[in-house]
């Protein structure tokens, strides 16, 4: 004999529905918030003289538009550990990079965010 739930807990099922549903959605709105220009003026400040105008390399860093960059090798949080805590060279022959100072969680996110535009429009990622 199958025992159905009570019908006065069909709507706390809803309810929990409805409120994962708008949690979801406040963290895609919160992806959605970072800010591209920013992030575009940070990496110039701070990652540029290594790592070239637009991510492409220069002679003292490797370039971050490149496949080996992509989130399935490198997800975001090895960027943000190569910010915080910097990362001694292993896919290139440029040394070690040393952490950068004085960002915060919002600007590492919005630099990041830059990064992976610029591997969107290069056609490493979707």
């Amino acid at each position: 004999m199958s025992r159905r739930a009570p019908a006065a807990s069909l709507p706390v099922v809803l309810c929990l529905a409805v409120a994962v549903a708008v949690s979801c959605a406040g963290e895609a709105e919160e992806r959605e918030g970072v800010d591209l220009a920013r992030g575009e003026q940070v990496f110039a400040a701070n990652c540029a003289a290594c790592h070239g105008e637009a991510g492409v390399g220069t002679t003292s860093g490797p370039p971050l538009v490149h496949e080996i960059y992509e989130p399935g090798h490198h997800p975001d949080e090895s960027f943000v550990r190569a910010i915080r805590e910097g990362v001694p060279a292993h896919h290139w022959d440029y040394g070690p990079m040393p952490a950068i100072s004085g960002l915060n969680d919002e600007e590492i996110e919005d630099v990041i965010a830059y990064v992976r535009e610029l591997q969107r429009e290069a056609g490493i990622i979707e």
